[in-house]
C-alpha cells in the first residue's frame, strides 16, 4: 500500500474525542514500545495528558499534533522540546502503524521549514530493534538515556 503525503495533515489534539484518545492509549498493542505508558487510559489521563501538551505548546509555540489520514484519526505525534533538543514523537494506532515513515517525512519537511530547528532527536525504548528507516534518513545513534526511568536510545538527525 503507498501511503499519499497529501492525504496526511496535522491538527489539534482537541479535535479528537477523549474516547478515542482513551481507546488509542488503551489499547495493549501501544505498551510494547511504550515503556512509559502505564495500563488503560481514562479520563484523568487524556485530561493530564492534553493539559501538559497545550503546555508545551504555550512554552514553545509547537508541541503535537493530532495526525490525519484523508481526515480519520491515525494517531498523534509531532515535537516536543526537551532541554535544548525537539524531540519527535510519534504514537500510531495499531491499525496505522504503516502510516510511520510519510508522516515522519511529512512533519520533517516541517522541522526543516522551521528555523528553531537545526536538529531532531528520538528516543527509542530498547523494544525497538528495527532501526533501518531511522538509519535511511539519516539519524544517527547519540547515546543511551535515562527518562523518567526508563532508559532510551537517543538519535539525532541534523536537519540543516
Amino acid at each position: 500500500m503507498t501511503t499519499r503525503s497529501d492525504a496526511i495533515s496535522f491538527g489539534s489534539l482537541d479535535d479528537i474525542p477523549p474516547a478515542t484518545l482513551i481507546a488509542h492509549m488503551s489499547d495493549p498493542r501501544m505498551a510494547e514500545h511504550m515503556p512509559l505508558l502505564n495500563g488503560r487510559w481514562d479520563q484523568d489521563d487524556v485530561a493530564r495528558f492534553m493539559a501538559a501538551k497545550k503546555a508545551y505548546w504555550q512554552r514553545d509555540g509547537l508541541g503535537h499534533w493530532a495526525i490525519f489520514y484523508d481526515g480519520t484519526y491515525v494517531g498523534w505525534g509531532g515535537f516536543q522540546k526537551e532541554g535544548d533538543d525537539w524531540d519527535y514523537g510519534l504514537v500510531l494506532r495499531p491499525e496505522c502503524f504503516g502510516f510511520g515513515m510519510a508522516i515522519t517525512h511529512k512533519a520533517l519537511e516541517f522541522a526543516r521549514s522551521d528555523p528553531r530547528i537545526s536538529s531532531v532527536t528520538f528516543l527509542l525504548p530498547p523494544s525497538r530493534t528495527k532501526l533501518a528507516a531511522l538509519r535511511r534518513i539519516g539519524a544517527e545513534f547519540e547515546k543511551s538515556v535515562d527518562y523518567e526511568n526508563e532508559m532510551f536510545s537517543r538519535f539525532r538527525l541534523l536537519i540543516s
